[in-house]
């Protein structure tokens, strides 16, 4: 009987730390584009840099995540999700893991495999997959002007989405 007591109660007690053993995922589109979203021969049409502002919104996110417990950092081969997600990289010592676009499967694995918070840097057409694949149940389309929203995945089983915003 005591056994049984015992095991109860250490059950009860790490049931919730387990819980809380979880870390959130953090998942962007990238920053604003130098070309605005059009595609111009001078722009390199496929791989365009961060606007100004979109270099000002990169490191508002690295301010923003920089206490968050980030351990890796999830990017594709373009040039806007790896410079949106730099400040943060530098401020933490952390090299990002540069991913395909066309493998969400692969990011959403290796981040369940990540010690630590993680923070995934998009596409407003990859950003709703990641968030499916996360565990998201009808998560919300992103248009061509959306650059600012932080979506905070948490819990294990049954995931829940934060939606935020920031500049």
């Amino acid at each position: 009987m005591k056994r049984l007591f015992a095991f109860t109660l250490l059950v009860s007690v790490l049931l919730p730390v387990a819980a809380l053993a979880q870390h959130p995922v953090f998942v962007v589109r990238h920053a604003e584009r130098a070309d605005a979203g059009m595609a111009t021969a001078t722009s390199m049409a496929n791989d365009p840099e961060l606007s100004e502002a979109g270099k000002a919104r990169a490191q508002s996110l690295a301010t923003l995540l920089k206490d968050a417990g980030v351990t890796a950092i999830f990017v594709t081969e373009f040039k806007r999700t790896q410079q949106t997600a730099e400040p943060l990289a530098k401020a933490l010592g952390i090299q990002p893991t540069v991913l395909s676009v066309k493998d969400a499967a692969s990011v959403v694995e290796k981040v369940r495999a990540a010690n630590g918070a993680a923070l995934i840097v998009g596409h407003s057409n990859t950003v709703p997959d990641v968030l499916t694949r996360l565990g998201i149940a009808n998560p919300p389309k992103l248009g061509d002007a959306d650059y600012d929203n932080l979506f905070v995945v948490t819990g294990g089983d049954k995931p829940a989405l934060i939606r935020l915003h920031y500049r």
